[in-house]
């Protein structure tokens, strides 16, 4: 007898919609499992086989071929466990009361007592097979909050064996999981960090409330103990709240890493990853045989946080180049390659010299001027043309630590980047709408040639102060299209339509400090 019950896989980030195909036959017993399964597939038979008999079930004696189509794409871990139990079930006419599985997806993993074990990639998986027009997805039960996100579809969380059994006669049905959005926002307002917890530095908060409006990435110079890492740790604060969009696309990334927390439906806040300084380039890129996220695609609307910069392998560093230009990374493979998305905010912090205190006021550095070369040499000059906002972090004085004055909270300044952010996307929607083929973007830094010839027009004293800048500073290609971008973020917080002077020189004094210590 022949069966068919659906299953999903993963590629990347994105799902693909499985056929479990399995045929039994009275012949001499025997097991194949076919469709390019790897080891822990192919092991399937084994937890399949012992759940089955645990809860009552005996396995059939007979010839059992089971096909995972489509067979030309790769079958990896262990969430086909499900779909291949139920699909022998009804092959050999166990299952009571004939459910009608036609638009059925089933994905989770076995134990050799039937329970069913959360499984990675869930809401990647459940999209692809909503898809592909499957209205019923059954999912592990720890996994069934992170699968409602799929709006359109019943989930339903299953603990165990007996319990889908259960489902199927009527006997106890599972009430379907529903995604509750209203926690969504609650949980995405909540943060325990605050930019009013910061004393002085001013002219740097300023710099990060530009980068935040313009998703502009920014390099703090600074000696140590000057707020470097607790000024980066709350720039995403004052960052825009994630849209639902967003928040799926983030969690599609982390749930196939495995990194989505036990009883987190979706990621509300954006991400901050600050890995350590020893990390290798497949760790931040992404690789291995079966290629998975790195650092940069698990920040990916979020925050990039690289402390002690020149500390990284230069070869790291140098990996960064690329995907902060294509906001995407691919892996390549003999098997294959696959495409992670990587849109996100880099924040470095560095100090000018080894010892931290080169040309500090008080404080004497004891580093050779051939050492503080081989020291700022790290960091190569392409990585540093591609970040469009370099602040000096400044020691404080007694005074300004122990002033009373408060300051702005993240709330304060988060509404100031929101009404920036709102003021251009208004004009790149009008100009998609007038323009055909232009690209909808919400971004300042995502600008493209096109954009910036549009809406980075430059008049009188602007051009002619852009023009001294770009022969004074030796500026590239890139160097003026950044500092135009940053300058067109500065005229959107003020609500100007047109770039003046003023923005030109604040966008200038933020992109000089490449030429004081490179």
């Amino acid at each position: 007898m022949l069966s068919i019950i659906y299953s999903a896989g993963l590629s990347g980030i994105d799902g693909f919609l499985v056929g479990v195909e399995c045929n039994i036959t009275d012949k001499m017993p025997q097991f194949e499992l076919i469709g390019l399964p790897d080891a822990a597939v192919k092991e399937s038979k084994e937890r399949v086989s012992s759940a089955m008999e645990n809860n009552g079930f005996g396995f059939p004696e007979a010839s059992i071929t089971i096909n995972l189509a489509p067979a030309d794409r790769k079958k990896e871990g262990s969430s086909y466990d499900l779909a291949i139990l139920i699909s022998l079930m009804c092959a050999a006419g166990m299952l009571r009361g004939s459910p009608e599985l036609g638009h059925a997806c089933f994905i989770g993993e076995l134990s050799l007592s039937g329970e069913v074990r959360p499984v990675n990639g869930v809401l990647c998986m459940c999209l692809a097979a909503k898809a592909a027009g499957m209205t019923e997805i059954f999912v592990p039960k720890r996994n069934a909050g992170e699968a409602s996100v799929v709006e359109g579809v019943n989930i339903y969380g299953v603990s165990d064996l007996r319990a889908l059994l259960a489902h199927f006669d009527g006997t106890a049905p599972i009430e379907p999981t529903v995604f509750d959005r209203a926690r969504f926002r609650a949980e995405a307002a909540r943060s325990q960090l605050d930019f009013s917890d910061v004393k002085g530095q001013e002219k740097v908060k300023r710099a990060l409330e530009i980068a935040a409006a313009g998703g502009h990435n920014i390099l703090l110079i600074g000696p140590p103990g000057t707020g470097k890492s607790m000024l980066a740790k709350r720039l995403p604060t004052i960052l825009p709240e994630m849209t639902f969009e967003e928040a799926v696309e983030t969690t599609k990334i982390h749930s196939i890493s495995g990194m989505l927390p036990d009883g987190v439906s979706l990621v509300t806040r954006r991400p901050f990853r600050a890995p350590h300084h020893t990390m290798s380039a497949p760790s931040l890129v992404g690789g291995g045989s079966n290629p998975k996220p790195g650092e940069i695609s698990l920040a990916h609307n979020g925050v990039l946080f690289l402390d002690e910069l020149p500390e990284f392998n230069k070869n790291v560093t140098e990996a960064l180049r690329q995907p902060l230009e294509d906001r995407s990374v691919t892996i390549t493979r003999t098997s294959g390659k696959v495409t992670y998305p990587s849109a996100f905010m880099l924040v470095a912090a560095m100090n000018p010299c080894k010892c931290g205190y080169y040309g500090h006021p008080t404080h004497p550095c004891t580093c050779k001027k051939a050492d503080i070369k081989k020291y700022l040499s790290k960091i190569s000059g392409p990585l540093i043309d591609r970040i469009d906002i370099q602040v000096e972090v400044s020691s404080l004085t007694f005074d300004e630590l122990s002033a009373p004055v408060k300051s702005e909270t993240s709330a304060e300044i988060r509404a100031r980047v929101n009404r920036a952010r709102r003021f251009a996307c208004r004009r790149f929607e009008e100009a998609a709408e007038e323009n055909t083929g232009l690209p909808l973007i919400c971004r300042n830094a995502d600008m493209s040639t096109r954009h910036l010839g549009l809406f980075c027009r430059l008049e009188g004293e602007a051009a002619d102060l852009l023009k001294q800048a770009y022969d004074r500073l030796g500026l590239s290609a890139r160097g003026y299209d950044r500092l135009l971008r940053v300058a067109r973020t500065i005229a959107d917080l003020d609500g100007c339509e047109s770039i003046e002077s003023r923005h030109i020189a604040e966008a200038i004094q933020l992109r000089s400090l490449d030429r004081k210590y490179w």
